[in-house]
């Protein structure tokens, strides 16, 4: 099958300039074994047993040897094999090279390592497939372009109806998916994930043995808030109801699942525009990909016919995921805004530089105006605090922008841009 490039290529393109090892993690199955391997001339694959036994006796008595072959080499499920690690750095350290290894394994396998690979090694994390990747958003809006011409009008119209986002989001964006040609095959796919995750992965990604019936009530729990700031005391009545296991029990098995790149967690943006006291810093709960709650909570694509405000939270988390992905090729990061007045912005994209974005994430069009209004009150306050504050200025919001599930892109008179998801890429 033809490699897809993924947005993360952007990133290594620049890390194997400056780093002999590059280490890609992330859940499994999003794709990182592939995209190393476009970049290697030698694959190690530490899980295949033709040559497993080879492999591995190397590894452990004369690592050096995989120098003899052709270079870059990738080390595929190298936890296996805990001295790569070591090889990979004493390498990058004698020869000074670059971008010559790659490591890549599951995120079931957790080892401890003698050395960081500081400056060295660089770890990079790989995320699902957005919708642009996936080649079902067509791409004509460019955060890139956005935030270096944010006054520039836009005119876009999304090839995605709301029948289309369900089964997207339902599917998920896992690149096994797009090699299968049956539609409710591909449902399959994310279902096996969170089955593998409850029954195999959460005992396996340290060795100790976990109950799956506690795995499935908590992830159930995380589905059922997704989106929310629902703090931890409700997580665990909700997931220990009927099960009685103790909030320890709870905050190590979500460590784990975080571990597991299943579920995570966003921090809460704090700008000095409000007193600490009005604010409000609970993290809001996301999976890593939406197909995963879908799973969890055990429902199909034909559920949201007649529950379409669920799909509006899992909606969310579709477009956190894509705006995680989309992000890595801005140098971003994201977080969101919540005071005690409600007053709410679902999405923060800050860019190194100091740069960011107000967004909000609306379903349907009409909750596009209390996007807008949510998204002016914000800046307004940041302009009222900049006027009692003279030496500390606070930077003005760069966009202001309203993605929705809708059909047209635009923006609006007060310069907010409402932009379908299906039209969106980094």
């Amino acid at each position: 099958m033809k490699y897809v490039r993924r947005i993360i290529d952007q990133d290594l393109d620049l890390r194997v300039k400056a780093f002999g090892g590059i280490n890609i993690v992330g859940p499994k199955g999003c794709g990182k074994t592939s995209t190393a391997k476009e970049r290697c001339k030698t694959f190690i694959e530490f899980e295949d047993e033709d040559k497993r036994k080879g492999y591995l006796e190397v590894a452990n008595t004369m690592p050096s040897l995989f120098l003899d072959y052709p270079l870059p080499i990738l080390f595929d499920e190298w936890q296996d094999a805990p001295s790569v690690w070591g090889l990979v750095r004493k390498t990058s350290d004698d020869t000074n090279c670059f971008g010559t290894f790659f490591l890549t394994g599951s995120s079931a396998k957790k080892v401890n390592t003698p050395h960081s690979g500081t400056t060295r090694i660089s770890t990079v994390e790989m995320y699902p497939m957005s919708l642009y990747e996936s080649g079902e958003s067509n791409g004509k809006i460019s955060l890139k372009e956005l935030f270096d011409n944010p006054g520039k009008e836009i005119s876009a119209i999304s090839p995605l109806t709301l029948p289309d986002l369900i089964k997207a989001t339902c599917r998920g964006g896992w690149p096994r998916t797009l090699q299968i040609k049956d539609e409710a095959a591909k449902m399959l796919i994310a279902k096996d994930y969170f089955y593998q995750v409850v029954n195999e992965d959460i005992s396996r990604i340290d060795g100790v043995k976990r109950d799956p019936e506690y795995t499935k009530a908590i992830l159930k729990s995380y589905a059922r808030n997704i989106g929310t700031l629902s703090k931890k005391n409700v997580l665990l009545e909700d997931s220990a109801r009927s099960l009685g296991f103790s909030e320890d029990t709870f905050d190590r098995y979500v460590e784990k699942l975080k571990e597991l790149y299943i579920i995570k967690d966003y921090d809460a943006w704090n700008p000095q525009i409000r007193s600490e006291k009005s604010l409000r810093s609970p993290k809001k709960h996301m999976f890593i990909d939406p197909s995963l709650a879908i799973a969890a909570l055990e429902i199909s694509p034909l559920y949201f016919s007649q529950d379409l405000d669920l799909f509006g939270h899992i909606f969310e988390s579709l477009v956190y995921r894509d705006l995680t992905v989309y992000s890595q090729a801005l140098h971003g990061s994201l977080s969101h805004y919540h005071d005690m007045f409600d007053l709410e912005v679902d999405s923060v994209l800050h860019l190194g530089d100091g740069r960011y974005a107000l967004i909000e994430i609306k379903l349907g069009t009409k909750d596009i105006q209390k996007g807008e209004s949510n998204l002016l009150e914000v800046e307004r306050l940041i302009k009222e605090s900049n006027k009692s504050h003279d030496s500390l200025k606070m930077r003005l919001p760069d966009l202001k922008i309203i993605i929705t599930a809708g059909e047209f892109a635009y923006t609006l008179p007060s310069g907010v841009k409402v932009i379908p998801i299906g039209c969106l890429k980094d």
